[in-house]
Order: C-alpha cells, then structure tokens, then sequence
C-alpha cells in the first residue's frame, strides 16, 4: 500500500468549513450535549411548524425508537430548492454529466424548482399520497433527481432501484416496498451501452401480476 501522504492545498484549507480544532470542538459539544447541540443545528433549515423537542431515542432491546424533532413540520425538497430561489434562483444547483463526459448541462434553482413541481403534478394526479412508495428506476440523468425531490415535496417514499438491476431484481424491490408506481426511462446508457428500462419494467410487473402496478411513468 502507497503511505505516501497528500498534502491539502492551502486554497482548498481556506476554503473549508471548520478546521480541525473547529471540528473537534463541535465533536465535542455533540457529545456533551447532543440536544443543545442538535437543537442549534436543527435551525439551520426552514421549519413550516419549529420542532421544541430535539430527540428521543431508546435503544433498549425490543423497544429500540429513533425519533428526531418530532413536533416540527418542515419539507426535504422546500430545503433543498425552493428557498435558494430568491437569492440565488438563477445560480447552478445541478451539473449533470451524461454518460459520455462530453455532455453535461447546468440546471439552475429555478429550472429545477420548475421541473420538480411539473414531476410532483405529474404524481399527484396519478394518485400519489404522503406515505405513498414510489420506485424509480432510472438512469443517471436529471430527471431521476427531479423524481426524488418530486416525492420528497408530496411526502412520499422513493426507493431507488439501480438501472443494472434485472427485471427480477427489480420486481423483488417493487413488492418488497408495496409501490404502485414506477418513474423510468425508455432506456439508458452505461458504459456506452444501451439499457432497456422499459422492457425491463415491463418483465418484472409482468412476473409481479397485472394488479401490482397502478402506473409506470416514462422518461422518453
């Protein structure tokens, strides 16, 4: 093995967030104090309802329970998009980079606040609720992050599927997590080869029962 040790450039030093006597001192104050601590930090996102409690948690076998900020309200894809908007709307939020490095695109704050809520209306009126499980299954384009923040902003589940998976694997994700509907793709690209998503998606509801699967949504 190479021990050969990287020195950090002192641009990317300065640049950083804390440093290591920073870090150890919020180690610490984690540690000594996880509620005050936590309770700080909780504040650092937007709260449509402010949480009073921090945590409670047991770990007590049998009875194990995580629970975090409980009492509050707040909302993933609000956090992650809709508040950069007014500063910083027109700024980069997402460089994609498609399957041959060559191509890549900037999608803005603004055309991402955009393209999630088209997804959202998109789920919605197909019926999709909070608590609701959705798969996706899809390559790694845009779309697949509009998909996740799109369930995020209705309060459904996404599970993500890997686009490598076969029609059996991914039939085997689809029943384990109860989802009535699939985001895919007509197909995509790895390693400059083609992927048949669809046909895929196709084969496992085909294996799972016509009854499964209330809607697939395809990227085309």
């Amino acid at each position: 093995m190479d021990e050969k040790i990287v020195e950090v450039r002192d641009s990317w030093r300065e640049g950083a967030h804390a440093d290591d006597a920073k870090y150890l001192e919020m180690y610490a104050a984690s540690v000594s104090d996880p509620n005050a601590f936590w309770g700080e930090h909780g504040k650092r996102i937007d709260w449509m309802t402010p949480y009073s409690k921090v945590k409670d948690t047991s770990f007590e076998p049998g009875k194990v329970s995580i629970k975090w900020y409980e009492d509050g309200k707040t909302n993933v894809a609000y956090n992650c998009v809709d508040r950069h908007l007014e500063a910083r709307g027109d700024q980069t939020a997402i460089i994609w980079e498609g399957d041959d490095p060559g191509e890549s695109k900037h999608i803005t704050y603004r055309e991402l606040h955009a393209q999630v809520c088209r997804m959202a209306n998109v789920l919605r009126n197909r019926g999709v609720e909070k608590g609701d499980r959705v798969t996706i299954y899809m390559p790694m384009i845009p779309e697949a992050a509009y998909a996740m923040l799109a369930c995020a902003r209705l309060g459904a589940v996404h599970s993500i599927v890997f686009g490598g998976f076969s029609p059996d694997s991914l039939a085997s994700r689809i029943e384990g997590c109860d989802s009535k509907i699939v985001i895919t793709a007509d197909e995509g690209l790895r390693g400059g080869r083609k992927v048949p998503l669809k046909a895929n998606v196709d084969a496992a509801i085909a294996r799972l029962g016509k009854d499964v699967v209330d809607h697939v949504v395809v990227v085309r």
